[in-house]
């Protein structure tokens, strides 16, 4: 749950405002960081476990700024080739509400997490930068927290989380490709759709 909670408040300060997205992408984590873990902090309904209301937070906050189906397509590795169309998007879909659903359930028990900065070096015109952030935990030891993010036409936009050094994209290579071996394409699409089932109860 902490690795959920780190990952999900790393997410959250990639939001912002129009103005925001044109800064330098430590620049956008720095200037939001404050508003949004004062938002959280305040909403009670979601601190009492409204999924339903942290959905809507992270779907309005967080989904703008990132790149789901580069991160899809990283995730499911060298079988995305061998997907239709169809099943691309049908994937893509499916993970990225994967990833709302388990964000969204690790911000109800959101408590005094805060964020530090790690010196970033970004040489100009670079597209592809990684940001590097650390969570701080009352009562336990800091979680590192990277993000890498690649430059839009409309911003910047993340395309992997790395949490205490474990890429999210190719935490999960490992069991899509199981799946896609055991059953296919389709099968991966089902399993996630049912995982997805699991977590709306």
């Amino acid at each position: 749950m902490k690795s959920l909670l780190s990952l999900l408040f790393g997410l959250l300060l990639l939001c912002g405002s129009a103005i925001a997205e044109e800064r330098s992408p430590d620049a956008l984590v720095r200037q939001v960081t404050d508003d949004v873990l004062t938002i959280v902090r305040q909403d009670k309904d979601i601190q009492s476990g409204d999924t339903r209301k942290a959905i809507a937070l992270v779907d309005t906050k967080v989904l703008p700024y990132f790149d789901f189906q580069r991160m899809t397509a990283l995730a499911v590795g060298r079988n995305w080739g061998k997907a239709t169309p169809e099943q691309k998007k049908r994937l893509t879909e499916e993970f990225k509400k994967l990833l709302v659903r388990t964000y969204s359930n690790a911000l109800t028990s959101y408590k005094d997490q805060t964020i530090s900065y790690k010196p970033s070096k970004m040489e100009p015109g670079e597209t592809d930068v990684v940001v590097k952030t650390e969570v701080v935990q009352p009562g336990s030891k800091p979680v590192q927290l990277n993000y890498a993010l690649e430059k839009h036409a409309d911003g910047w936009k993340v395309y992997d989380v790395i949490v205490a050094g474990v890429s999210l994209v190719t935490n999960y290579r490992s069991s899509f490709s199981q799946e896609v071996r055991d059953k296919g394409i389709d099968g991966l699409i089902q399993m996630l759709g049912d995982r997805n089932k699991q977590l709306e109860k």
